[in-house]
């Protein structure tokens, strides 16, 4: 896992083994930023990365001059985790928090320009997190919803629902 692009391209994250996570691939997170990059002014927004978990798409965010990034995992291994990342290499723009993700959800009143979602895949309630967003309004009238889900599932049936782009077994659905 590494960095792909901005002030920290290249630099390899080797978070500790134990970690329940799934990184979102290198291939996927160049398309996906490539998207991106081309709809925002990374310099000036606002970004949640809900299940954080490592803080790779956090740490994304970061390297490419995001002033503001809530980082949201209920992990204490994974929070710890991007907090000493945070410390190391001085990136105060990354707030992380141990919470669960629904509960912050409720309690969130923060509007963002992007809100980036990668649940476990396993995850019950994926189907509920683009309504959870939308009731709660934490998206900025121009904003986008991107959820990282396995491709064989499907969450399109969401009012907000714009596309879903492919990357082998994942995809991320874009909501507005």
């Amino acid at each position: 896992m590494r960095i792909i692009g901005g002030k920290l391209k290249g630099l390899r994250l080797n978070p500790p083994a134990k970690l329940p996570v799934r990184p979102t691939t290198d291939v996927a997170k160049e398309a996906l930023f490539n998207i991106l990059f081309n709809q925002f002014d990374f310099e000036k927004i606002r970004v949640l990365d809900l299940f954080s978990g490592t803080g790779n798409i956090s740490m994304e965010f970061a390297s490419r001059g995001v002033p503001d990034i809530c980082s949201v995992d209920r992990d204490y291994g994974c929070y710890n985790y991007l907090k000493t990342l945070v410390k190391q290499y001085d990136l105060q723009a990354i707030k992380p928090f141990k919470a669960d993700v629904f509960k912050f959800l409720e309690s969130e009143t923060e509007k963002y320009d992007l809100i980036f979602a990668d649940p476990p895949y396993d995850l019950p309630q994926i189907n509920i997190i683009a309504s959870k967003i939308f009731d709660h309004k934490l998206l900025k009238p121009d904003g986008y919803l991107i959820i990282e889900h396995p491709s064989m599932k499907k969450l399109d049936n969401h009012p907000n629902y714009i596309e879903q782009r492919k990357y082998g077994s994942s995809s991320f659905s874009f909501f507005r």
